[in-house]
């Protein structure tokens, strides 16, 4: 669910007006998009009748915060293009959620004199506040404005838009189109920050949960690599955009495409089996964490047999099974209870058992029946020598979970799915939304959830993340990218028609239509060449692991 407007207007009239023309002066600048009738309407919008219209920014809102976003990568394109037209840019996902800018081409340098010229570039038309001019045009016609700018990127992508008409952004002469709505005006950008890196530079913008502020810039090394990691494997292979894997699949097939983001997991489980069976330390437990829809469930099942393979006999505990009993909680103002907090988790008894059984004792494990919302007793169980055990749950990287063990039994797990796939060079795919359409489609499917609902529930799964699970990345002793590049083209026929059902006056219809501006472009494959013990199953069916 969106959060509330900042301001609301009151128009009487029927004269035709832009909603920018309503607000004040003040005010000029504040309010990034409005909505009437639950309709996102960009500022430059005309209205010709009474109506209510809602104004939004990004201190409450985070669809405010994407038009900011885009908007500033316009400008930053834009300002690429006029000093520099033959030296291509992309804009991938980064650290310290920030944008990355760099060439394209490797052969390029981004020298700190090119980079200082940009950001002066940057500053010159944001002071300028010039006007940016929304366009509808044809395919052919938008085809042949980018061919002019040299953006083949954008003809690439343009060939799975089915649709004959398209929108382009002008601005000076410049056009082009980040799939999003935009600001009126550069002027609109008045919060920024650019860090020259090794070969390009960081774009840090405001954010909705740091109430319309930048974040301060903290290194995220595991993080970074990973991203890194990705992008120069994904560009190695040439799926990192969404022409790339349409055409991979049309020159290959789907199944080598399937086969080939398989063998990226099983690879990277043998680098971690091996890494796990040769360590020095006397590793006991093996914790895993992740944002929800990483697959941790599935990952724990696989790294098992994974450890099997090594002569190594793991178990496997789930940290949900010691939530506590809402009589045993403290309910929040409104009554409901914050079950994203580590204290929704009993740690006493959690670290009483694993210590107990680390030293060779017999324990009742829990379980928790979320139907009842009560504890019962669950299986005993008592290790063998030296048996270590995998609990996975989204605080198992917390040392307050896990205090009684000691740093060196314990080997940390982050897994996250850490894509970098464009949809053109400009516009990076957020691995936010591609965990919302892994949960989209797994919590109708097996939990009776329809799409709307798990929509409007997750920004509280996203407060959760941000205050519990992000910050303990960077203790982890290795990071799973649980990322899989066909998915997106199979949760194309999982999400799309579940998208498509929500009704304009939902709450949930405004990010449904910005899941669906992505996904169309997808070529969908069917499920038949997926094994049964990927990743991917569990959020679409037919996993061999019984617990899925």
């Amino acid at each position: 669910m969106l959060d509330q407007p900042s301001k609301v207007i009151e128009y009487n009239s029927d004269q035709e007006v832009s909603i920018e023309s309503l607000i004040s002066s003040e005010d000029k600048f504040k309010f990034i998009r409005a909505e009437i009738d639950n309709r996102i309407c960009e500022l430059t919008y005309k209205v010709k009748q009474p109506c209510k219209i809602e104004l939004f920014d990004i201190a409450k809102d985070s669809e405010s915060q994407l038009i900011y976003k885009s908007t500033l990568m316009y400008v930053i394109a834009m300002a690429c293009h006029n000093l520099f037209p033959n030296m291509k840019m992309l804009f991938s996902n980064d650290s310290s959620r920030s944008v990355y800018v760099r060439p394209k081409n490797h052969s390029q340098i981004l020298t700190l004199d090119k980079f200082y010229k940009i950001t002066e570039e940057v500053n010159r038309l944001i002071s300028l506040d010039l006007p940016i001019v929304k366009r509808l045009v044809t395919k052919q016609e938008a085809a042949e404005i980018y061919r002019k700018l040299n953006m083949k990127d954008k003809i690439d992508t343009l060939k799975y838009r089915k649709e004959n008409m398209v929108h382009t952004y002008t601005c000076e002469g410049y056009s082009n189109y980040l799939y999003s709505y935009m600001c009126p005006s550069t002027g609109y950008l008045k919060k920024y920050n650019f860090i020259p890196r090794l070969y390009g530079f960081m774009v840090q913008f405001p954010r909705t949960e740091e109430k319309g502020e930048i974040p301060t810039y903290a290194p995220e090394p595991m993080y970074e690599k990973t991203l890194s990691d990705m992008r120069k494997w994904s560009s190695q292979i040439g799926i990192d955009t969404i022409a790339k894997i349409n055409r991979f699949i049309k020159d290959y097939s789907a199944l080598d495409l399937i086969q080939l983001s398989e063998t990226f997991h099983t690879n990277q489980l043998a680098e971690l089996g091996k890494k796990i069976a040769d360590s020095e330390n006397d590793i006991r437990l093996i914790c895993i964490a992740g944002p929800s829809s990483s697959g941790k469930t599935t990952f724990a099942n696989r790294l098992r047999l994974e450890l099997l393979s090594h002569g190594i006999f793991p178990i496997r505990i789930s940290a949900d099974d010691y939530y506590k009993e809402k009589k045993d909680m403290t309910p929040l103002a409104d009554g409901s209870y914050d079950l994203e907090t580590i204290d929704a988790i009993d740690t006493q008894l959690f670290n009483h058992q694993m210590l107990q059984l680390i030293e060779g004792g017999e324990v009742v494990l829990p379980r928790f029946d979320f139907h009842s919302g009560k504890r019962v007793p669950g299986r005993k169980l008592k290790l063998l020598s030296h048996q270590p055990i995998i609990v996975e749950g989204i605080h198992a990287l917390s040392e307050t979970l896990t205090s009684s063990i000691a740093q060196h039994n314990k080997f940390k797990i982050f897994i996250a799915p850490q894509a970098q796939i464009n949809i053109d060079d400009t516009a990076p795919i957020s691995l936010t939304d591609l965990r919302l359409l892994r949960r989209i489609v797994r919590d109708s499917k097996f939990r009776n959830s329809p799409a709307e609902e798990t929509i409007d529930m997750w920004p509280s799964v996203r407060r959760g993340e941000f205050t519990w699970i992000y910050k303990t990345q960077e203790q982890a002793d290795y990071v799973f990218n649980s990322f899989l590049p066909y998915e997106l083209c199979v949760m194309h026929d999982y999400a799309m028609p579940l998208l498509s059902k929500i009704p304009p006056e939902s709450t949930a219809y405004i990010s449904a239509r910005r899941l669906l501006q992505f996904l169309k472009y997808f070529i969908s494959i069917d499920e038949e060449g997926i094994p049964c013990n990927s990743l991917m199953r569990e959020f679409i069916g037919g996993s061999c692991f019984k617990d899925i």
